[in-house]
């Protein structure tokens, strides 16, 4: 539900969307739209998977999109090193540069109506359900699209990590481990600062795993606080300092994990039938959203005849992964 409290104002506004006036009703409608178009803006973000991972990058019209990469390029991490000097003589030179990677930049657009006697007798409740189908129909497509990205950048690192030892399907502290170990021993090493899994997004079902663990995988005191804990506590949802999401496009036969073995062509381990995707967030460095049009919502004029009102809203975006050692691709 769209969660925008509005004013005595905004609901006065609504009402006379509504009305059979029709230089009164779109004079309102332009005025409720422009007061509903920020916390429309602000809401995607904060209800989308993405928004946690993702950083917007304001872009103005005509500005080019490209961002460089990283000086120092993945397996060439030890080719920098400095060296004892005699006290004389000249210093070592060492040149680099950098490739630059173009984030494209598409428009997102999406409408919704209603019926005029709704506005006009002020069921914000209705409303309200109509603005949340619009802004929902935004949060999809960018969810897809960004978590599409960020999985292709994955499998592009051709690294994935399972627990050879796992039950199918079970999710088990070494796998946690490995996914920790891969992601700091294939990011270059402490010297070049090394990667360091912070979260892993995973099925409903492959998190519930956590519940199941039995006295090998956890002590009776701490079982009994995943088994009383609810899923935004503590014992559910973090383990070993990493966040663990909960991300229902993953899981056997789901979305996300269907773009992987089918668009992607990526295959599992053994047994292993579902996908983790652990990321390296503590930089806040390589996981880049260029926006070139915030969100801008209008009404639309023309449903006036039909007895209805609605909006129409367009963005322009794109989504873009710098640097894939800070993607890593898990399975149990």
């Amino acid at each position: 539900m769209f969660d925008y409290k509005p004013s005595a104002a905004v609901l006065d506004l609504l009402r006379k969307a509504g009305s059979i006036n029709k230089a009164e009703a779109l004079a309102a409608q332009a005025e409720f739209t422009a007061a509903l178009t920020t916390p429309l803006r602000e809401g995607l973000l904060y209800v989308s998977t993405i928004g946690g991972v993702f950083s917007p990058d304001k872009v103005e019209p005509g500005s080019s999109t490209e961002f460089p990469l990283d000086l120092i390029a993945p397996g060439e991490e030890d080719n920098f090193v400095a060296y004892t000097n005699p006290g004389h003589g000249r210093i070592p030179e060492r040149s680099v540069q950098s490739d630059y990677v173009s984030t494209p930049t598409y428009t997102l657009t999406n409408s919704i109506d209603m019926l005029l006697r709704y506005a006009r007798e002020a069921k914000w409740n209705v409303t309200a359900r109509a603005l949340s189908v619009l802004r929902a129909g935004f949060v999809k497509k960018m969810n897809d699209d960004g978590w599409k990205t960020v999985i292709a950048a994955g499998v592009d690192r051709n690294i994935l990590v399972y627990d050879t030892d796992a039950a199918v399907g079970q999710l088990t502290k070494r796998l946690i481990s490995n996914m920790k170990t891969a992601m700091k021993r294939q990011s270059g090493g402490i010297n070049t600062g090394a990667g360091r899994l912070t979260d892993i997004y995973l099925s409903p079902e492959c998190l519930e795993e956590i519940r199941n663990w039995g006295v090998d995988q956890l002590d009776d005191t701490s079982r009994r606080e995943v088994f009383t804990a609810t899923d935004e506590a503590s014992a559910i949802t973090r383990l070993f300092g990493i966040n663990l999401h909960s991300l229902f496009e993953l899981g056997a036969s789901n979305q996300y994990q269907n773009f992987y073995t089918g668009s992607l062509a990526g295959t599992f381990p053994g047994s292993d039938t579902e996908l983790l995707v652990g990321l390296d967030l503590s930089g806040n460095d390589s996981f880049y959203m260029p926006v070139k049009q915030e969100l801008s919502v209008f009404e639309d004029a023309e449903l006036h005849r039909k007895q209805r009102m609605g909006w129409y809203a367009w963005s322009e975006l794109g989504f873009g992964v710098l640097d894939t050692r800070r993607v890593i691709l898990g399975s149990c």
